[in-house]
């Protein structure tokens, strides 16, 4: 079965895909393959992180792989936090500062609208793919939930043209069936369907 290496050292994200490509591929993970480099994210976008650190990965290990980014684009911020968002309250900062950062940010503003975008590259015989996800929603004020991780807890995704749930009061099923991550992966998923 071919081998394909997953740009990540996230256990949980490798077996999702796994499950997904069962029977057609092999999923493997960096710690897998040996691979303890620091990887480059400097892109300026979304796209352009993903495909660096597909690119780093196929170049010195030789193998098809795929990687991942993902950012937040707030409409009142002109959508920041966007390329930066794992370190929007500055570089150590973690899921909770983030969060704590952004409601205060939108503090008094009526406009919450937000979206979560993921950009994946596949690098397979040297040939590169992307696919996108978009989840549109809104930024709430207080936190709520218990799932999930980053800013899942302030983050209520549009289903029917409501805001009922975050993504934290989420099963990881519903979160996965309108997720940004979970279209991207599917529009993935059904192009190495195809070509196997």
């Amino acid at each position: 079965m071919k081998k394909l290496v997953f740009v990540t050292r996230n256990p949980g994200k490798v077996r999702e895909i796994a499950a997904l490509l069962k029977g057609k591929f092999e999923v493997v993970g960096l710690d897998d393959i040996g691979c303890n480099d620091e990887i480059p994210e400097t892109a300026p976008n979304l796209e352009g992180n993903a495909r660096m650190k597909a690119a780093f990965v196929a170049d010195r290990f030789k193998v098809d792989c795929f990687a991942d980014d993902t950012g937040l684009e707030v409409d009142e911020l002109g959508g920041r936090p966007g390329v930066h968002t794992a370190r929007f309250a500055g570089p150590a900062a973690d899921s909770d500062a983030n969060m704590h950062h952004l409601i205060s940010e939108l503090q008094g503003s009526a406009c919450r609208t937000a979206q979560f975008r993921t950009c994946i590259a596949l690098i397979i015989a040297g040939e590169t793919q992307t696919f996108e996800g978009v989840c549109k929603g809104e930024i709430r004020s207080e936190r709520s939930g218990r799932e999930g991780f980053g800013y899942d807890p302030i983050f209520a995704p549009t289903i029917d043209g409501k805001h009922d749930l975050t993504f934290a009061e989420m099963t990881a099923n519903q979160k996965n069936e309108v997720s940004h991550r979970g279209q991207a992966v599917r529009k993935m998923v059904a192009f190495l369907s195809a070509s196997v």
